[in-house]
């Protein structure tokens, strides 16, 4: 899900760049005109860095920041294309179709190389959970979900999945049931621009619904939670396949967003506690140690940004800020944790913005130096040194990139809609002639 809205003048800028994207003003080739192909790669002019075209099929993207593509090994990648799922060699960057459409992508294992999807029924409320080894081919129907039901996370075992639906026959204006991002996203992976109006309906109305994991090998179902707020983004943690995190949705500020679970339903709590008017904090990640919990803090919304990470091991906290001409989208954090990267923004997030970040970046964390501060649990403090990766001044923001470090940290994947089609790019964190 994208940021929520700052105020009034953003939604209105989306609203207005949607316009533009339909009249065909703003987009790199006129509405209607057939696309050249992007080149395969090229040096950054303004950053120095080469920015390397990973897929080939116009229209394919790549995941969402937070969701597992990578195998195991950390030579494919999975992606998603208009003829189905696809997967990606790393190493000869070639392409292959795995799952042909339609077919929802959820994650890639974390123990096999299995990605893991949904595809409909014969029965329109209801969805199939499926798994293919993306090497073999070997493709098994695990079970079909509960009515109105949606899985949107793999635990680190591969034994269970995790997901909600909406009880019974509960409906309100902009809520249908499914996941919320299928709800928000439009044409072509845009973002609608009734997103935020949709966002606001569906979490004043407190309809009831559960979430649940379900048995990998069996296909039972457990629900492990009731509720009347609106449950999204489940996250496993990639390391205990017990722990599962996942949000409360809606504007940031008007609820208490991170949440932590365990499969059997215990321990159920926040992960962050809110203490200035207007504090905002969302688009959460795990770090590949599974440690920490990792997310956007705004103190409050349009003043500070904070890339803020909780260690669930001590409970330490760690806010680096982040500079205002970089804020993001998202952000991510490298495998070995010693990096982050950000999409950037074309809304500004606020009154003090002079101009849209429209830039790919990386993120050098700076602790600030403890010379044996008197207290306890303090939180640990710095800031991000910002670099620029890629210059995004022809990307169409509705599209979001959703950037993501490979497993061997050499590039950052994004997708984007720079020449027209969209298509996922990667670009390297080492500068082009630079040691590596």
């Amino acid at each position: 899900m994208t940021l929520p809205p700052s105020r009034s003048a953003v939604g209105a800028a989306l609203r207005a760049a949607v316009g533009f994207i339909f009249a065909g003003l703003v987009a790199p080739v006129a509405f209607g005109q057939a696309a050249a192909e992007p080149p395969t790669s090229w040096i950054d002019p303004d950053t120095g860095h080469r920015v390397i075209r990973l897929t080939s099929e116009p229209g394919s993207s790549s995941f969402y920041f937070n969701d597992n593509s990578f195998t195991p090994d950390g030579r494919e990648m999975v992606y998603n294309t208009r003829a189905g799922i696809a997967v990606l060699d790393l190493a000869t960057r070639q392409g292959r179709l795995v799952v042909p459409a339609p077919a929802r992508a959820i994650v890639v294992g974390h123990r096999t190389p299995t990605i893991y999807y949904t595809k409909r029924t014969a029965d329109p409320q209801v969805s199939a959970l499926w798994c293919t080894n993306v090497d073999t081919g070997a493709a098994r129907k695990i079970a079909d979900l509960p009515r109105r039901a949606s899985v949107s996370a793999i635990n680190a075992d591969e034994t269970l999945g995790g997901g909600t639906y909406l009880d019974g026959d509960a409906t309100a204006p902009g809520a249908y049931g499914g996941s919320a991002r299928e709800q928000a996203q439009g044409r072509n992976g845009m973002q609608s621009p009734d997103k935020f109006k949709m966002m606001a309906e569906r979490l004043d109305a407190h309809l009831p619904n559960s979430m649940f994991t379900i048995d990998l090998r069996s296909g039972k179902v457990t629900v492990i939670l009731h509720n009347t707020d609106w449950l999204n983004h489940l996250q496993f943690s990639p390391t205990d396949p017990t722990l599962l995190m996942y949000c409360h949705e809606g504007t940031w500020q008007r609820v208490d967003r991170i949440w932590t679970i365990r499969t059997d339903g215990t321990r159920n709590g926040p992960v962050h506690q809110r203490i200035m008017e207007m504090e905002q904090y969302g688009h959460e990640w795990w770090s590949q140690d599974g440690r920490n919990i990792w997310y956007d803090l705004r103190m409050p919304e349009g003043v500070l940004s904070y890339i803020a990470g909780r260690n669930l091991e001590t409970g330490e906290r760690t806010w680096l800020l982040v500079d205002r001409n970089a804020w993001s989208i998202h952000y991510n954090s490298s495998p070995d944790g010693t990096l982050f990267c950000g999409d950037g923004a074309d809304a500004p997030p606020a009154w003090w913005a002079t101009a849209a970040n429209k830039w790919i970046y990386l993120f050098h964390p700076e602790p600030v130096k403890n010379d044996r501060t008197l207290g306890v649990n303090l939180i640990h403090g710095g800031v991000v040194r910002a670099e620029k990766l890629v210059n995004m001044s022809r990307h169409i923001y509705m599209l979001e990139p959703n950037p993501f470090f490979t497993p061997d940290q050499k590039l950052v994947v994004f997708v984007s809609n720079m020449f027209g089609p969209n298509y996922v790019f990667g670009v390297e964190v080492a500068k082009a002639g630079a040691a590596h």
